[in-house]
């Protein structure tokens, strides 16, 4: 079996990190990654052909899409080369993350290929849609809900929810969702697990004792939440009394130069922390560490989750997603929520100790983090004409 699986990150880490989740789970089939983002750091296994278009990004605000070369020609360029791929590898599957529920800026792509999809162009394909738990709300709702339930039920066979319904329901963050006429599936959430043995192996090779604490800080891909990484080092010397913790922190691929060059200086006086772009062992680290700060974007928030470690989180502001992930995931006592006010040193520092004093725990209430293999399974199902639902 053959999968195409499109994936277009603009701004951060999330939707190409839960993809390549998915990507890796689909094993023993082929799989062509289709991605056409800034350029992230990771291996793929035999299994998956990586297929990369011209770079494109949007802005922080997603009002404006970036390139380095001329926008016209890149846009021209892609299309002519997704068109190329779907008609070289005629796919039985192909799953296109997060349209038409976001990523319109790209329809001049993806729209003519979805129509030849749908005309048989490319053979007897079926398409799914791949979308996360949360949807950013939108200044025009009602026609924004038109589009997608009109591009979802004339271009797409299934839609595939990265989601917990009894936590997220579509419907909350798109209330026409009984609209949709395609299959709706939830997977439960998409994340990746530690390697086995990872706390003890971390904290062996970080030469960390029994009783010594590492701290984990991180911002997604970085182009948004340095704000809390610099408070984390302006925190630092509160919890510098007695035996101080280490402090991993990762910035992220995005974080631009002159920030990153800025935090590396006001972390160079403490010993023991350490600043780094990025890590192919981040899940690990998670698994080893004694606290997690973070922002509450989907990737990470689960990454947390799934290593088990207690994590005080900042939900990036300018829109819903992020607070209401971790609203809802403070309730059930899964982790606590930063405030504004939190970013003063001695605040945070107070925060952080409190979580550190009580000691590791294995979070209360499990979650279903089983959904990279389950969207495997159902995307496998898909290409057989296999109903898609419940």
């Amino acid at each position: 079996m053959t999968i195409v699986f499109y994936c277009q990150h603009v701004l951060g880490l999330g939707h190409f990190m839960r993809s390549l989740a998915i990507v890796r789970s689909l094993a023993p089939h082929r799989v062509v990654f289709v991605t056409g983002g800034p350029e992230v750091p990771f291996e793929l296994p035999p299994h998956v052909v990586h297929e990369r278009l011209p770079v494109l990004s949007m802005d922080e605000e997603f009002s404006a899409v970036l390139s380095e070369a001329d926008l016209e020609e890149v846009r021209a360029t892609r299309a002519a080369k997704l068109a190329a791929i779907l008609t070289r590898e005629r796919p039985d599957v192909l799953v296109v993350e997060l349209y038409p529920f976001g990523r319109k800026a790209f329809e001049f792509e993806l729209l003519p290929a979805l129509e030849a999809a749908r005309a048989g162009v490319f053979g007897p394909v079926r398409v799914l849609c791949s979308l996360r738990d949360i949807l950013v709300e939108k200044k025009d709702p009602d026609k924004f809900q038109s589009r997608v339930i009109g591009r979802l039920n004339e271009l797409f066979d299934g839609l595939l929810v990265h989601s917990d319904q009894s936590l997220f329901p579509l419907e909350a963050t798109f209330p026409r969702a009984g609209e949709i006429t395609v299959p709706v599936t939830y997977t439960g959430f998409v994340t990746e697990r530690p390697s086995p043995g990872a706390r003890e192996r971390v904290r062996r090779e970080m030469g960390l004792r029994e009783d010594d604490r590492l701290v984990v800080a991180s911002a997604g891909g970085g182009k948004v939440g340095s704000e809390l990484l610099f408070a984390a080092v302006r925190a630092y010397p509160f919890l510098a009394s007695g035996r101080p913790p280490r402090l991993a922190i990762f910035t992220g691929p995005f974080l631009d130069e002159e920030a990153f060059q800025r935090l590396l200086i006001k972390a160079s006086g403490y010993e023991k922390i350490t600043v780094s772009r990025f890590s192919g062992d981040f899940l690990d680290l998670l698994a080893g560490a004694d606290l997690s700060l973070s922002l509450a974007g989907y990737n990470t928030t689960m990454n947390v989750l799934a290593a088990g470690v207690p994590a005080l989180v900042w939900p990036f502001a300018q829109n819903q997603e992020q607070s209401m992930r971790a609203g809802r995931l403070s309730e059930l006592g899964l982790l606590g929520i930063l405030s504004p006010e939190d970013m003063d040193p001695a605040r945070l520092a107070g925060r952080v100790s409190e979580l550190l004093s009580r000691g590791r725990r294995v979070p209360p209430k499990a979650l279903g983090l089983d959904g990279a293999a389950e969207s495997a399974r159902l995307i496998a199902a898909g290409a057989t004409g296999a109903l898609l639902g419940g």
